[in-house]
């Protein structure tokens, strides 16, 4: 199934739209009050969260031939993404699908069913033990093995939906650094370099480099193996700030634009003070090659959960700090903002 035909211009002016702390999601009358929202905000695209948690917001058959479950049982019966895309596209909005949860495949559970099903991909630090950080449990990003499965459910989606767009953010395609101390990875490391592992030292430069490009191998996979199945399906990612998501996570996105395997890069420039932000926003405009500034839109933060909410003089700020920076659009994090200043517009 194509996507709606729409023109890639004007700059994108969008929401991430989560089911974490949000509603949206848990109907159609829901979707389309979101929608209406977003449009009378000026928002123009919308990235719904479709993976999350080690299970899909849509029916899934390969989530099914994995594990055994068609997807969240909280939407049994119901397929967000397609009430999303209809509801969106009404309104002329672009949709993409965004698979937040990446190569990590639970949260705060140790008893998860992926653990279980598929040990053998389970990323692994120094130590040997199961590869976690700030909660968040990882498969091995460079073992074929959920390479092969997340590449199966993005193609799934691209196929079956008139989505516009998919996206990856800082878990797809990611890994902690810490990661890749398993014998699959040690073999090919091996084969590759003539090198073992420095188990002594896991930010080794040259196994960090290597374990990084191994994954923007993964980024150049997936997204022609997207533009494949449908020219039209832009391809998007929202990692972490450079060099931080190198050093933590193995994201070299730099390369991911040189390389030609980005359509637009929406790095999360997560900041509480306009001082701050404004530091780290210079700081990317330098990082970009002037040839691809339209190619990349800062995601701020303006809202968490009940914790944090941006004043809509903050909002307005940092959007005035993109134009003066030479970014022409931005994404929010998240869409519960707009729910908080129902009266707010962009310029």
């Amino acid at each position: 199934m194509g996507s709606v035909a729409f023109s890639q211009d004007p700059p994108i002016r969008g929401t991430w739209i989560t089911n974490v702390a949000s509603g949206v999601l848990d109907s159609r009358e829901n979707i389309r009050k979101a929608i209406g929202q977003s449009k009378a905000a000026g928002l123009n695209h919308l990235f719904v969260v479709v993976w999350n948690r080690g299970v899909t917001m849509y029916p899934s058959k390969v989530l099914k031939k994995y594990i055994g479950l068609k997807q969240d049982e909280k939407y049994a019966g119901r397929d967000p993404l397609k009430e999303m895309v209809e509801e969106a596209h009404k309104q002329g909005i672009k949709v993409h699908a965004w698979f937040e949860f990446g190569f990590s495949y639970a949260y705060k559970d140790t008893g998860s069913f992926w653990a279980k099903r598929f040990p053998e991909w389970l990323g692994r630090n120094n130590e040997g033990k199961p590869l976690q950080k700030n909660g968040f449990h990882w498969w091995n990003a460079l073992h074929p093995g959920p390479q092969k499965m997340l590449q199966e459910l993005v193609l799934e989606v691209v196929k079956n939906y008139a989505v516009d767009g998919i996206q990856g953010d800082d878990r797809l395609p990611a890994m902690p650094s810490e990661g890749g101390f398993d014998a699959y990875t040690a073999q090919l490391y091996k084969q590759e370099t003539g090198n073992a592992l420095p188990v002594s030292n896991p930010k080794d430069k040259s196994f960090l480099q290597w374990k990084a490009d191994k994954l923007s191998q993964y980024c150049k996979f997936l997204y022609t193996a997207v533009k494949k199945e449908n020219p039209q399906c832009l391809v998007s990612w929202a990692p972490s700030i450079f060099p931080w998501s190198k050093e933590q996570y193995l994201q070299d996105w730099p390369a991911w634009l040189e390389g030609g395997y980005a359509d637009f890069i929406i790095p999360q420039l997560y900041r509480y003070k306009i001082a701050d932000y404004e530091k780290i926003l210079k700081e990317l405009s330098l990082q970009v090659a002037p040839a691809f500034l339209k190619k990349v839109y800062p995601g701020i933060l303006t809202s968490l959960g009940d914790g944090y909410q941006a004043s809509p003089e903050m909002m307005r700020q940092m959007i005035s700090l993109n134009r003066k920076y030479g970014f022409q659009g931005e994404v929010f994090f998240y869409f519960e903002t707009l729910n908080k200043m129902p009266s707010f517009k962009m310029d």
